[in-house]
């Protein structure tokens, strides 16, 4: 079911809150009680940026793009907060990387800069799992990007947050490897949601990946990853083959 955390404690709602409001039911439980899972699966599709910060383009020796770089995951890729992620049999490097996600409320086209507020419906954590080996020798990221599991969501979606100026940390078995700021952004969040509702009609329950800070890096089996991003929480996953 979906639920509304407050404090120390979930309250049940009814239905489906992207086409149905907030309905409580009445029925709360303690939040340690609660298995999460991931807070929303896109109804059509996961819109990823990437290069949009410009130390992170820099480390992989790219060139920070004159206009965002803009890809598409599906689905199937999403898995929920402490959940194990499957390493994929067909890469020996899979890199993590820090987002901030954004999840649409409602069904939009050509959103101007000063109306997405009115089309957003919250914020997540995620991490945006790169096959680096396939990235190299795939002409296109699908494979790269978008394998089972390689988009974790999580803990939950805040409603409520101003995304200008907001950290984005990355821990490997607790060691923290990116540290990075919004602000640092090329294009700034809203932007974001404006260029990619250009390309596609946006849906509600549709995903948009914001891009990574600096210091991604690789992950093996047995490791745990956490991003923790201000004003949201902290999205924790291990790996295994």
């Amino acid at each position: 079911m979906y639920g509304v955390v407050e404090g120390e404690t979930v309250s049940a709602i009814a239905g489906d809150p992207f086409y149905q409001g907030i309905q409580p039911t009445g029925q709360q439980y303690p939040l340690d009680d609660v298995r999460l899972v991931a807070p929303i699966i896109p109804r059509s599709k996961i819109v990823a940026f990437g290069r949009t910060y410009p130390k992170h383009a820099e480390e992989l020796g790219n060139e920070v793009p004159a206009s965002p770089l803009m890809f598409l995951k599906p689905n199937t890729a999403v898995t929920g907060p402490n959940d194990p992620v499957t390493l994929p049999s067909f890469s020996e490097e899979i890199s993590f990387e820090a987002e901030l996600a954004v999840i649409i409320g409602r069904i939009c086209k050509d959103v101007p800069l000063e109306k997405v507020p009115d089309v957003v419906f919250g914020y997540t954590c995620a991490n945006d799992l790169t096959a680096r080996d396939a990235q190299k020798t795939d002409p296109q990221w699908g494979r790269a990007k978008g394998w089972d599991g390689s988009c974790p969501l999580g803990p939950w979606i805040e409603t409520d947050l101003d995304t200008d100026d907001i950290r984005v940390v990355g821990r490997l078995d607790g060691q923290t490897m990116q540290d990075g700021t919004t602000a640092d952004m090329i294009w700034s969040v809203a932007e974001l949601v404006a260029l990619a509702s250009q390309a596609f009609t946006l849906l509600p329950g549709d995903v948009i990946l914001t891009g990574t800070p600096a210091r991604v890096g690789l992950l093996r089996e047995g490791q745990r990853f956490e991003v923790e991003i201000e004003g949201i929480g902290t999205l924790a996953n291990t790996f295994r083959r």
